[in-house]
C-alpha cells in the first residue's frame, strides 16, 4: 500500500460508519404508553419521533416525510396541517397531554394552551449554537417525558461526529460549500452558525463559505459567487426546484468551474434545513458517504 493509499479514507469504513447501527443514532420503538404529545415544529417533531415520544399530532406531514425523511412518521400521527395555519380542532381532537412549541410558532401558545399545557424550546435563534440547543432541547424533553433515550440520543450523535472527525481527517481537507438552489442562478448558503455549519465544524471539516448566515443561511447568492470556491467541495441540499439543477447543468458557466470538472459535486438527499440532532446526523450521514465515494472512486 501507498503512503498516499494509506492516507486515503477508506470507502468500506466510512459507508459502514454511515450505516452502522451504533453510530446511525437511534430507532427506538414508539412509546405505547405515556403522554400523549403534539407539536407544530418539525424540529420538535423529528426530536419526539427518535427518542419514541408518544407523538399523536404534527404539522405538514407529507412534506416532512419527504424533506425531513427520518425519523419515519407513524401513518396514526394526525396531520395539524400547515405549521403557520394549524387545524386546532384536529389538535383538540387528536386529545395531547402536554403541546411542545418553539419560538417559531409562539402565536399559537395562547389558543393551544386551551387544549393542553405547553412547553417551548427554541433551537433557532440569532447568536445561538443550534447543535448545543438541540442538545439542550433533547435532554429536556427526554426528562419531561421520562425516556432516556434523550440522553441516548445526544450521545449518540456525540459519537457519530467524533468517529467521522477522525475518518474525515485522512481525506483530502478541501473546505465544503453546503449549498441549497433556488432556482439555476441562485442558491442560498449555509454558514458556520447553522446545522449544518456546526456539523462541519465539529467532523473538522472547513466550510468555504467565510460569513455567519444568521444561525441558518444566506439567500438568494448569485450563482457566480461559486466563482470564488474553485477549491471547493460543493454539496447541493434538496429539496430544491428538480428543474433548477437540470438547467443548471446545461449552463456553460457550471460546466467550466473547476469543481465541476473535477467532479467535487456531491448531491445529497433531502434533510430538514432547520432541524435537530436527526437533522445533523442525517446530514453527516449522507455527507460521510458522498465524500466516501468520490475520494475512492
Amino acid at each position: 500500500m501507498t503512503a498516499a493509499s494509506a492516507h486515503r479514507l477508506s470507502r468500506r469504513q466510512l459507508l459502514a460508519m454511515a450505516g452502522a447501527g451504533v453510530l446511525a443514532g437511534l430507532t427506538p420503538a414508539r412509546a405505547a404508553t405515556g403522554p400523549r404529545v403534539a407539536t407544530l415544529d418539525w424540529a420538535i417533531l423529528e426530536t419526539l419521533l427518535a427518542i419514541g415520544a408518544n407523538v399523536v399530532a404534527g404539522t405538514e406531514l407529507l412534506q416532512f416525510r419527504d424533506v425531513a425523511v427520518t425519523p419515519a412518521v407513524p401513518a396514526d400521527v394526525a396531520d395539524l396541517g400547515l405549521r403557520g395555519t394549524p387545524n386546532f380542532e384536529v389538535l383538540y381532537a387528536a386529545k395531547p397531554d402536554l403541546i411542545f412549541n418553539s419560538n417559531f410558532y409562539a402565536w399559537a401558545d395562547e389558543r393551544m394552551r386551551l387544549i393542553a399545557p405547553v412547553e417551548s424550546h427554541a433551537v433557532y435563534q440569532h447568536g445561538a449554537s443550534p447543535y448545543q440547543r438541540s442538545e439542550e432541547m433533547t435532554l429536556a424533553i427526554g426528562e419531561r417525558l421520562g425516556l432516556p433515550t434523550g440522553r441516548a440520543l445526544v450521545d449518540a450523535a456525540r459519537a457519530k461526529l467524533d468517529a467521522y472527525r477522525i475518518n474525515f481527517s485522512r481525506g483530502d481537507h478541501r473546505p465544503i460549500l453546503p449549498i441549497n438552489l433556488g432556482d439555476a442562478r441562485h442558491f442560498r448558503v449555509f454558514g458556520s452558525d447553522s446545522m449544518f455549519g456546526e456539523v462541519l465544524t465539529r467532523t473538522g471539516l472547513t466550510n468555504a463559505w467565510p460569513d455567519l448566515t444568521s444561525y441558518s443561511a444566506t439567500a438568494p447568492v448569485g450563482i457566480e459567487r461559486l466563482a470564488a470556491m474553485s477549491e471547493a467541495w460543493i454539496v447541493l441540499i434538496p429539496p430544491h426546484p428538480a428543474e433548477a439543477f437540470e438547467e443548471l447543468q446545461r449552463s456553460a458557466f457550471w460546466k467550466a468551474l473547476p469543481f465541476v470538472q473535477q467532479g467535487r459535486v456531491l448531491l445529497l438527499g433531502s434533510i430538514n434545513p432547520y432541524g435537530a440532532l436527526p437533522a445533523a446526523e442525517r446530514f453527516a450521514d449522507l455527507l460521510a458517504g458522498g465524500l466516501a465515494r468520490a475520494w475512492n472512486g
